[in-house]
């Protein structure tokens, strides 16, 4: 994990997102972190007017570009208090979709982790774009770690791991998970969802000895979990909260995990400060 890429529309939730990544540099072998912003001025906005009959001219359009870098900088400068010894900080403008602009620079950049505030991150001036999250999240070639608004850095030493125990398969890329534990000496907590409570009277641990994730976390020793709640993101994010955990990581399925976090009332539990960023691994 030499290089996080962070999009950054200067909306609140945004800048949070980078100052977590700047933080997070302290228990990481980060070497450069990238603040990305995507700026895209469609051709028709050039030649045609908009409702108002006004028409964009170049030089207006020039002036953003530059307005933007300048405020990267700024972000620039309050995060170099904050990074570890070493790690350098670059701004990059993107004239292209937010989409595009991820998925180009996560591969001419080599970034190893994309990071996100749960809202905000557009590329034009519509802050509620929580779908973007979603679809960068799809398209992404790397991890995404997904930042709640209002959530204060803590150094993470507890993770909660949330799957099911027995549609994990061997085929599931866990070297982003491995290198990240590898780090430092984190505590693992593996929590299976039982929503309808079919494995009630069962051993989570002995269960998970059965399946291809016990051999593949074998070298963390984690601690296995069952939940037994309908509500499965809201038994995950209580499970998180009880045990202390500083952050939870999906593991890839349909994403449903992150729709559903991106559920109005969902969203609204992550705002509060006792919410924990997500990490999606690919």
């Amino acid at each position: 994990m030499k290089t996080y890429l962070v999009p950054v529309d200067f909306s609140e939730t945004s800048i949070n997102a980078a100052k977590f990544a700047a933080a997070l540099s302290h228990q990481t072998d980060v070497k450069e972190i990238i603040l990305l912003n995507a700026y895209y001025v469609s051709p028709y906005e050039t030649i045609l007017p908009n409702p108002d009959m006004v028409l964009l001219r170049e030089e207006e359009i020039e002036q953003n570009a530059a307005d933007r870098i300048h405020r990267l900088e700024q972000i620039k400068k309050q995060l170099q208090k904050l990074v570890n010894t070493g790690v350098s900080i670059t701004t990059h403008l993107n004239r292209s979709h937010l989409l595009r602009a991820v998925v180009e620079n996560v591969i001419s950049r080599k970034a190893d982790v994309v990071f996100m505030g749960i809202k905000g991150n557009s590329s034009i001036n519509d802050a509620h774009i929580g779908s973007h999250v979603i679809k960068i999240s799809k398209a992404s070639p790397v991890p995404v770690i997904v930042v709640p608004t209002s959530y204060h850095f803590e150094n993470i030493k507890r993770v909660v791991v949330a799957c099911d125990f027995n549609r994990v398969t061997e085929t599931v890329p866990l070297e982003t998970l491995k290198r990240l534990l590898s780090k430092k000496p984190y505590e693992l907590l593996v929590v299976n969802i039982d929503k309808d409570a079919k494995h009630v009277q069962q051993d989570a641990q002995q269960m998970a000895e059965e399946t291809a994730l016990y051999g593949m976390l074998e070298e963390f020793h984690p601690q296995y979990f069952y939940i037994y709640k309908p509500d499965v993101i809201n038994g995950i994010l209580e499970f998180a909260a009880e045990k202390d955990a500083q952050l939870v990581i999906a593991l890839p399925h349909k994403y449903s995990f992150l729709q559903s976090l991106l559920h109005n009332s969902v969203s609204q539990q992550l705002a509060e400060a006792a919410a924990v960023p997500v990490l999606l691994l690919k």
